[in-house]
């Protein structure tokens, strides 16, 4: 029974990935980091929430992206980048929590960056 428990929940952290959140100061950015997509995001804090501002582009030479929000207590943003059919998508969440604002990393499978990195390597 310890050998099956153990198997499985190796697989089980095999499977899950490292989606991470971070506190975000006001007007501190954060670096974005979505499939293709690279960018920044910062807030301030405004009389009727807290204004979120996202930049994102795929390139030095691409027309950059924002997304604007205001954002009160409890509310959260996804930013979301479609990948291959079949895929899932990269998400990025913003989260008002109370006075905090949080950034929640793309969940990345540890098992795609294992794999990702092994044929990176050949």
């Amino acid at each position: 029974m310890t050998r099956r428990s153990t198997v499985f929940a190796t697989t089980l952290l095999a499977m899950s990935g490292g989606a991470s959140a971070s506190e975000l100061a006001p007007g501190n950015g954060h670096s974005i980091h979505l499939g293709h997509f690279n960018g920044t995001i910062y807030y301030s804090v405004e009389k009727d929430g807290y204004r979120v501002v996202a930049t994102l582009a795929s390139g030095a030479e691409a027309q950059p992206i924002r997304f604007v929000s205001t954002l009160v207590a409890g509310e959260r943003l996804t930013i979301s980048v479609p990948q291959a059919a079949g895929e899932p998508s990269v998400d990025f969440e913003i989260i008002r929590n109370g006075t905090v604002l949080l950034v929640q990393e793309p969940f990345v499978p540890l098992i795609d960056a294992v794999a990702t990195s092994a044929i990176a390597e050949e």
